[in-house]
């Protein structure tokens, strides 16, 4: 018999994880990439800070989610670290809203958001749908999980080795503090955590004082998880943000804790329900601590960079600064912070493709040296890219997210690719050049450095492109693709004109230039890759499919878009 409850309510829990994940997931597949841009426009004060906050955690019901993007744009410097702290004191109280609304006996409307979830899933024609028929789906699930914890709950309280079993364990407050601390690190979720504490409260599996000291116990566990996940970063500054909201739960779990009796039998009083003063302790907590820290956050914001200062050793190139493993349960993040990582890896390839040029000009042989070993940083970037993008893709995406990660995964080879041509052909041009004493003449010098400028400036253009898929920019980089071709030939008759002169330079370096012009237009055309996806997304590729895009593989990759599970 005892096996049997266990399992069932093993099985509950379960199951009000997975209807908080359903939650979770619709809302960031309907409004992800809305949502980072919510949040970096919730700047103007602490307080507006606060209420985003407050708003955001509420629609997501996940306090971690929405650290994870404000961390995110803290990093970027968008969000300062104050209205950082204020943004989480609101993800704090935004987690309480649900837990007030199922404190409510509601389970009756679970198969209404069922059917209501299933029809809107399965009919749905996009994707904005389909996230909402999930989100549905999500609620109706928390809400027959409580139905299953209650049923299997009720009858267990009559068997004697349980209640002895959770007496002993929940007559220690604070150890009461620590296994709901656990409870809801491993778990990731304090909603669950609290809404369990809430079925025990409600069937008396534990006394009143016991059920508000698992509440401080979750709050405390909510802020273990992000500040464990920062804890892999080598920025300390990194860790600012979720060591400030762990050190004000901790706080806070201070001050209560020695008070819970009176608490306790004051609520009780006002609350005779155990499961909705549960509920109610645990908004009034969070409320609590807002308001104690909205004021102090200038100094809690000092102490934090007093403590925990930015890096200032030189870090290693190749290794990934963006790509944040904890926010691969945030897709929209994650592929963001993909997106930052591929700029960071074009920046070193434009590095390249500037400095190789000044070596073959200048004939500077340790310029072409330190060129070349660029390209390990470049290689290194791009196979961390692509190894974060497969973990996200091990989770199910939408089209428009799978379309997203495509585009970086094709931006990145392209760029390796650019990388590779600049080290295997043109950083060996420049020593070749250097080796035997060849001098372009000067007309000819002039042609290619406006060549070179012309192909770095489609590289800027490719990032905003990248970035903002701006169409125009997009048709504007294919037409000088082939406005670049007629210079590349107009540029070897001109060379061609010089060696009927006579000339000694064009006759020495005529294999040489031609090859710079040659590898130059081949990095271009990698770089004009970025536009394809951009006008297939506006219906314009096919016209230039058979001009621009034959002998492109990962534009014909692209024009199948990943399936959506």
């Amino acid at each position: 018999m005892g096996s049997i409850v266990l399992l069932d309510l093993m099985g509950g829990v379960a199951l009000l994880l997975w209807g908080l994940h359903m939650v979770l997931s619709g809302v960031l597949r309907a409004f992800g990439p809305d949502l980072r841009r919510i949040l970096g426009k919730a700047l103007g004060n602490r307080f507006t800070a606060f209420a985003t906050g407050l708003g955001l955690t509420a629609l997501l019901q996940s306090s971690t989610a929405t650290g994870l993007m404000t961390a995110s744009l803290a990093a970027d410097g968008i969000v300062s670290l104050v209205p950082a702290l204020a943004i989480m004191l609101g993800a704090n109280v935004g987690t309480t809203l649900i837990v007030q609304l199922l404190s409510f006996d509601i389970s009756a409307a679970a198969p209404v958001l069922f059917v209501i979830g299933l029809i809107i899933f399965r009919v749905g024609g996009s994707s904005l749908t389909r996230a909402l028929g999930r989100i549905a789906i999500g609620l109706g699930l928390i809400l027959l999980a409580l139905h299953v914890l209650l049923d299997t709950l009720a009858p267990a309280e009559q068997a004697p080795a349980v209640r002895v079993l959770l007496g002993a364990i929940t007559h220690d407050p604070i150890l009461c503090i620590i296994i709901a601390a656990a409870l809801t690190w491993a778990a990731h979720s304090s909603v669950a955590v609290v809404l369990l504490v809430m079925s025990l409260a409600y069937s008396q599996f534990v006394t009143p004082e016991a059920a508000l000291a698992l509440v401080l116990g979750a709050n405390l566990g909510s802020a273990i998880n992000p500040l464990i996940e920062s804890g892999v970063r080598g920025d300390p500054a990194s860790r600012r943000l979720p060591v400030g909201n762990l050190l004000n739960r901790v706080v806070g779990i201070v001050i209560a804790a020695p008070l819970l009796s009176p608490i306790a039998r004051e609520l009780t009083a006002l609350q005779p329900d155990p499961a909705k003063m549960t509920a109610e302790f645990h908004m009034l907590f969070n409320v609590a601590l807002a308001a104690l820290f909205i004021g102090p956050l200038d100094g809690v914001a000092w102490l934090l960079t007093r403590v925990l200062p930015e890096q200032t050793s030189p870090d290693d190139a190749s290794m990934p600064r963006y790509l944040d493993d904890a926010a691969l349960q945030t897709s929209p993040l994650a592929l963001a912070n993909a997106a930052r990582e591929t700029l960071r890896m074009g920046d070193t390839v434009e590095i390249m493709l500037r400095q190789v040029m000044t070596a073959i000009i200048n004939n500077d042989r340790k310029l072409a040296a330190d060129v070349s070993r660029m390209d390990n940083v470049v290689d290194r970037l791009n196979e961390a890219i692509k190894l974060y993008i497969t973990k996200l893709t091990r989770d199910s995406l939408d089209e428009r997210e799978g379309r997203r990660a495509m585009e970086i995964i094709s931006f990145t080879i392209n760029l390796e690719h650019i990388g590779d041509i600049i080290d295997k052909n043109l950083c060996e041009l420049a020593v070749k050049k250097i080796k035997r004493r060849y001098q372009f003449s000067t007309e000819g010098a002039a042609e290619l450095i406006e060549f070179h400028k012309r192909v770095r400036e489609s590289l800027q253009a490719a990032f905003g492109i990248f970035m903002t898929g701006d169409v125009e920019a997009a048709r504007r980089l294919l037409r000088e693709k082939s406005d670049l071709r007629q210079a590349e030939l107009a540029a070897a008759d001109r060379h061609f004109e010089r060696l009927r002169e006579g000339r000694p330079e064009s006759l020495e370096t005529t294999s040489l230039h031609l090859d710079i012009l040659s590898d130059l237009k081949r990095i271009h055309s990698h770089i004009c890759s970025v536009a394809y996806p951009v006008l297939e997304a506006a219906g314009e590729l096919k016209p230039m499919r058979s001009e621009s895009t034959a002998a492109d593989p990962i534009a014909n990759l692209l024009s199948v878009p990943p399936q959506s599970p």
